[in-house]
């Protein structure tokens, strides 16, 4: 006995199909709902603990005159004066960093910006230009980080360790 294709495809026969694949798709989306790991719980609000640093003020300009240090016999230069050898911090910025450049002056080439607490050694300097002292700085970390800086924006520090 030969059935034609189309009689099995009967209203009843369809709605039965549907209806199956309905219950299916329900019980899978319940067995995933159900065997999914909870989410972490919310903490709430978490304290954040931030320490405010005030920056320097400018560096003085001054003129260089070494005193004898009695211990080492040999003579020192005061601490807060920018000398080559040095290392500076960039301050006083404000947070918007600061222009390091080509040659001294304002009209020379930016090259990079220094971030706010950077630390560099004095390579060259000093040279005035456009009411500044110009001092080379260059990264100790990155020898490419180098540029001419105003020294407004530059205070000594203690060499790295």
């Amino acid at each position: 006995m030969t059935r034609n294709p189309r009689q099995l495809l009967t209203l009843p026969v369809l709605i039965g199909a549907l209806g199956f694949a309905c219950l299916l798709t329900v019980s899978a989306l319940a067995w995933f709902g159900f065997s999914a790991a909870s989410p972490p719980s919310d903490p709430g609000l978490v304290p954040a603990y931030l320490t405010l640093i005030p920056a320097s003020t400018s560096t003085p300009l001054a003129t260089l005159t070494p005193t004898p240090d009695p211990l080492a016999g040999t003579s020192t230069l005061p601490a807060n004066i920018i000398v080559i050898g040095a290392y500076v911090q960039i301050t006083g910025t404000g947070g918007d960093g600061l222009r390091l450049r080509s040659a001294p002056g304002l009209a020379s080439e930016q090259l990079f910006l220094g971030e706010d607490a950077e630390v560099f050694q004095v390579k060259d300097g000093p040279q005035e230009a456009n009411g500044y002292i110009w001092w080379y700085i260059v990264a100790p970390y990155d020898e490419s980080r180098s540029g001419w800086a105003a020294a407004n924006f530059l205070s000594v520090v203690p060499p790295p360790q």
